[in-house]
């Protein structure tokens, strides 16, 4: 079953925030210390081992082959953790796509390839400029690949919790509501709420569409009554399964 995530019409995500230059860089440098660590280590393996105790050039060869992980760390765990590096996970960011659809591993790549001019050329300052000057805090490689950086930190608010009040008689309308997750409710119901309490009528039909294509119904029920049912339908199944 898919993720699901829902924008607004000017692309901010309802239920995470757009991270932007600081906490980017302090994972950049925690995983440029777990770089730095690991490229020591390998070095003193090589240089203090008997078993490649060997001419310069056949010590070079084997330290090129051990470090040359450390090249496609960003890349490989991008790949692996689904968007983020052992520095974002620390500082609980994460990389997505924009649009909300699942990031592959193109993504990954393309932003990858593009570091040499985000961060390499210029001594990073394009890469800088761009995340300072874009509306949604990316950089040419996030732009070119469709990706934004995003807080995953838990968020306590009442809002964000998936109780509804439902009598002891209700009788649920869609029974596929348990193809979802407790964490694709949260994010309806926060998008939900905020979009009731701000008269925000266009998300609210995104946000039924995007229900509605991802779990196959077709209703006539209006935006409020239908999101308001699968709140109560997910909590009924939930309760008694």
């Amino acid at each position: 079953m898919g993720k699901l995530a829902i924008n607004t019409a000017q692309n901010v995500n309802l239920d995470y925030k757009l991270i932007g230059l600081g906490e980017r860089m302090v994972a950049f440098l925690i995983d440029g210390i777990i770089l730095i660590t690991y490229i020591t280590i390998m070095e003193n393996l090589v240089n203090l081992s008997e078993i490649f105790d060997a001419d310069g050039w056949t010590k070079r060869g084997f330290l090129g082959l051990f470090t040359l992980p450390a090249f496609f760390y960003s890349v490989l765990c991008h790949i692996i953790f689904g968007g983020q590096t052992v520095g974002k996970m620390i500082m609980k960011i994460k990389v997505v796509r924009f649009d909300g659809t699942p990031t592959q591993w193109y993504n990954f790549m393309v932003r990858w390839m593009l570091r040499i001019i985000d961060i390499w050329l210029f001594f990073s300052s394009i890469g800088i400029l761009s995340i300072l000057l874009s509306d949604k805090k990316q950089r040419v490689g996030d732009a070119a690949a469709g990706t934004v950086v995003i807080s995953v930190k838990k968020k306590h608010r009442i809002t964000s919790t998936i109780l509804e009040d439902i009598n002891d008689d209700y009788v649920p309308v869609f029974s596929n509501v348990t193809q979802l997750t407790d964490k694709d409710v949260r994010i309806i119901k926060e998008a939900f709420t905020i979009s009731k309490k701000n008269n925000d009528f266009k998300t609210l039909t995104l946000l039924k569409n995007k229900i509605c294509d991802t779990l196959g119904i077709e209703t006539k029920l209006y935006d409020v009554k239908f999101i308001d049912t699968i709140l109560k339908d997910y909590n009924y199944y939930a309760q008694n399964m």
